[in-house]
């Protein structure tokens, strides 16, 4: 079984069809997904989703992009919000020094609130980081001195540092289609440097479709052509990286039941 480990099924996008995008995930042995908050106010719709299927799970957070909307979030309304059975990860949070749709000193407390929340819950933390490799790396080893808590770089883009960092602190980095476009060489040797068993992939759809469906709406069933292009860059069989992330996974977002291992 796959993983999308990153999907925004509340997005407008699916409005038409989203049972039929799910049943298309299926049937393509994407079985399970990650649905993923972009703020606070999608939160009912989000766990609507969630709620009609025990195999798709969800996180709680507030995207950087909507940082000046929660500016004075605090983290214990995360950790509350995490509470509820299906919340596995805190995030998208993080760092977009590229729109700043939100002022950059808007961005960072919040995120530093999301740090708070994962600490504490003990949930990954789904960061969203964009031209801020530098400050980002700053922020993350100095708030893991004072206390642990698991970093996923989800969509990575960044350059080599800041993926290296992550990883000494016991992090994960997830990749999507932007691995199979052409002028991605740098993604790509990112990719090809990770350990197997810090690998995640995902579409993070509705946006960025791989290769070869590029220029259409993304799904979570495009997440094998991911996988297929992992699998080359790593020199590995798509079976190999199938099990490798799924493991990954499940091992990350542990709070996440793995259906592979049902009684």
């Amino acid at each position: 079984m796959f993983v999308d480990s990153h999907v925004n099924l509340h997005s407008d996008k699916y409005a038409e069809d989203l049972e039929a995008v799910i049943a298309r995930a299926r049937e393509a042995g994407v079985d399970a997904m990650l649905t993923i908050s972009d703020q606070l106010s999608s939160t009912d719709a989000i766990a609507a989703i969630a709620a009609k299927d025990p195999l798709i799970w969800r996180s709680v957070g507030v995207h950087p992009h909507f940082a000046k909307d929660y500016s004075d979030l605090p983290a214990k309304t995360l950790i509350a919000m995490a509470a509820d059975e299906d919340v596995v990860g805190i995030g998208e949070c993080g760092l977009d020094f590229y729109y700043e749709y939100s002022d950059r000193d808007v961005q960072e407390p919040v995120f530093r609130a999301h740090i708070r929340a994962s600490r504490e819950t003990g949930l990954p933390l789904i960061i969203h980081t964009r031209d801020a490799d530098e400050i980002m790396t700053e922020l993350l080893e100095n708030e893991h001195r004072e206390g642990a808590f698991t970093p996923l770089l989800h969509c990575y883009t960044g350059g080599p540092q800041l993926a290296e960092a992550a990883l000494r602190l016991g992090g994960y980095i997830s990749f999507s289609g932007i691995i199979t476009f052409k002028n991605a060489a740098d993604v790509r040797a990112i990719a090809e440097a990770t350990p197997l068993d810090r690998l995640i992939i995902e579409t993070d759809c509705p946006y960025l479709a791989p290769v070869p469906m590029r220029g259409r709406r993304n799904e979570p069933s495009y997440v094998v052509h991911v996988a297929e292009k992992l699998a080359e860059i790593k020199g590995v069989t798509t079976d190999e990286i199938e099990k490798a992330t799924t493991d990954n996974f499940f091992r990350l977002f542990s709070k996440a039941r793995d259906p592979r291992k049902a009684s």
